[in-house]
């Protein structure tokens, strides 16, 4: 009963092995020897599973969710045909479901959002098969804990990281937790998706504010019942190399060091 519970929550909740592993505090080897029935959990585990699946430890152990699962589908379509729900699925602790995919290890993919994708995004993020057909590769050098997804920027705003660079950023589950200055990917139903350093105002006013690296550009508030996701940038990949800062102030910033140097050299 266990092991058919584990991983029916598991893919309810759109989790990898390894993602369930870090969640309960486990490792992923574990969670594949119980959804196989070659283990049992102990006792401080299942009661992690419980929390994290919103249920009681009794109905963990004692029902067998994946057939109230297929009677409530069964029910479904008896039912008459409703308006679909605008809003993403969560579960039960409270957080979205995220569509994701991964690859024939379990390992999770980076989907690829390109620019032609970004107006088809807002309204397929929680789809599972409109995210199955972005493209999808791997880095390596990012750390294995958390979900990542890749966005094509377009613009200045964000100089000197050129319009058409891809932000590679990580999900952000609690965005009260996000701090300020911080680089990330905003996907709101108004602004769509958008590139930007956020200061948090979600204690004072439900709200974030938006700012550009370019200062030509002013910042602006959002509400936050308007976002739909919020990456947080960790990497990027560009064919542009940032264009050097050859201002006059940083000319004489450079002078002003060799000048320095030079006066090292002859006390020496």
């Amino acid at each position: 009963m266990i092991n058919t519970n584990l991983k029916f929550w598991r893919r309810e909740l759109a989790l990898t092995q390894a993602q369930m592993a870090e969640k309960l505090n486990i490792k992923r080897s574990l969670v594949g020897a119980y959804e196989e029935g070659r283990a049992e959990p102990k006792l401080s585990t299942l009661v992690n599973m419980a929390r994290l699946f919103g249920i009681t430890l009794d109905s963990l152990v004692t029902t067998d969710f994946s057939k109230k699962s297929a009677q409530k589908a069964a029910l479904r379509q008896l039912e008459p045909a409703s308006a679909p729900d605008p809003s993403p699925p969560r579960p039960a602790n409270g957080l979205r479901i995220l569509a994701l995919t991964v690859d024939k290890e379990q390992n999770e993919n980076i989907e690829l959002v390109p620019l032609k994708a970004s107006a088809g995004y807002l309204n397929g993020y929680a789809d599972p098969e409109f995210i199955e057909e972005l493209p999808k590769f791997r880095l390596p050098m990012l750390s294995t804990g958390g979900t990542y997804r890749a966005f094509e920027i377009a613009g200045d705003s964000m100089l000197p990281i050129a319009s058409g660079t891809v932000i590679v950023g990580r999900y952000v589950d609690d965005w009260m937790t996000i701090k300020d200055g911080t680089p990330c990917i905003v996907v709101s139903n108004k602004e769509g998706i958008v590139f930007k350093r956020i200061f948090n105002r979600l204690k004072d006013g439900a709200t974030l504010s938006l700012h550009s690296d370019n200062p030509v550009y002013s910042p602006y508030e959002i509400d936050v019942e308007d976002v739909v996701e919020i990456w947080e940038a960790r990497s990027y990949i560009s064919s542009t190399f940032p264009i050097a800062d050859l201002s006059l102030s940083r000319l004489a910033s450079i002078v002003l060091d060799l000048q320095q140097q030079m006066n090292t050299l002859k006390k020496a």
